[in-house]
């Protein structure tokens, strides 16, 4: 190569490195994991099987070395997990095909817990969303929106966390759990740009919810939810990250989750 080209060729690497962005820093904090263990116990719609694990081989192999392996088997739909807009929106984004930013992102904490106790039927609220725009400013753009209604603690009892212990379809009729209001999602999609959902409960609409109708508003904003969401209570109300990562399940309504927080 003569040495015209090497000089061509050197400044164009240099060129094409200073237009390179910088890289954003990863934020510093304490770790909390909001994710529930998968096991006999994680709790499942009333109508999906749970979770299973089979071994496949634990033990000493013929060489000399310890090996563990396993097969799991699991709804989409169960334990900590994510509901992908196509979960109630045709035509909307799968779980493989869900934006980064929705996934992982600064994050604020909504705590209606005081009323969900009270009342295991409640509804978060227009006006829940009002107050703490009140005490913390505009929900900021691009934000993970967490709500907690304190029934993360009541894991993994299905008749205290769900309303009920029973299984199979008619089991559905019995479910007794806080949601978020479909005109609070309707509020949410209208006039705040919120980058997803999470919730420390087995859906975003309330157990008594006939229609899902906060799920389909949500997910028609291709806004993606997180559910049943752990240790709600080790979170402030702002200035906090979340990485909520899915299995990358191609062409799925959802898959298993596990989910981060950063807290400073």
């Amino acid at each position: 190569m003569s040495r015209s080209l090497v000089f061509l060729f050197a400044v164009a690497l240099v060129s094409a490195c200073a237009r390179t962005p910088e890289p954003v820093p990863f934020p510093g904090g304490r770790l909390v994991d909001l994710s529930h263990a998968y096991d006999s116990t994680t709790v499942y719609w009333p109508t999906a099987s749970g979770f299973e694990l089979t071994a496949d081989f634990h033990g000493m192999t013929e060489g000399g070395w310890y090996y563990e392996a396993n097969t799991f088997r699991s709804a989409e739909h169960g334990g900590t997990h994510l509901d992908a807009p196509i979960h109630f929106a045709e035509g909307r984004s799968t779980a493989d095909e869900i934006a980064l930013e929705r996934l992982v992102a600064p994050a604020v904490l909504l705590d209606v817990s005081s009323a969900a106790g009270a009342d295991p039927d409640y509804l978060v609220s227009v006006a829940d969303l009002v107050a703490w725009e009140e005490r913390n400013g505009q929900l900021p753009d691009g934000s993970i929106l967490i709500l907690r209604t304190g029934f993360h603690e009541r894991w993994p009892d299905r008749a205290s966390y769900m309303g009920t212990d029973e299984r199979g379809p008619e089991a559905v009729t019995k479910l007794h759990f806080p949601g978020l209001s479909p005109e609070a999602a309707e509020w949410i999609v209208a006039n705040r740009r919120i980058a997803s959902v999470g919730i420390d409960t087995p859906s975003i609409d309330h157990g008594q919810s006939k229609g899902f109708e906060s799920h389909r508003i949500l997910f028609d904003a291709e806004i993606p939810a997180f559910e049943n969401v752990a240790n709600l209570g080790d979170l402030p109300e702002t200035g906090f990250h979340v990485i909520a990562l899915p299995m990358k399940i191609a062409g799925g309504s959802g898959g298993p989750l596990r989910i981060v927080a950063v807290v400073p």
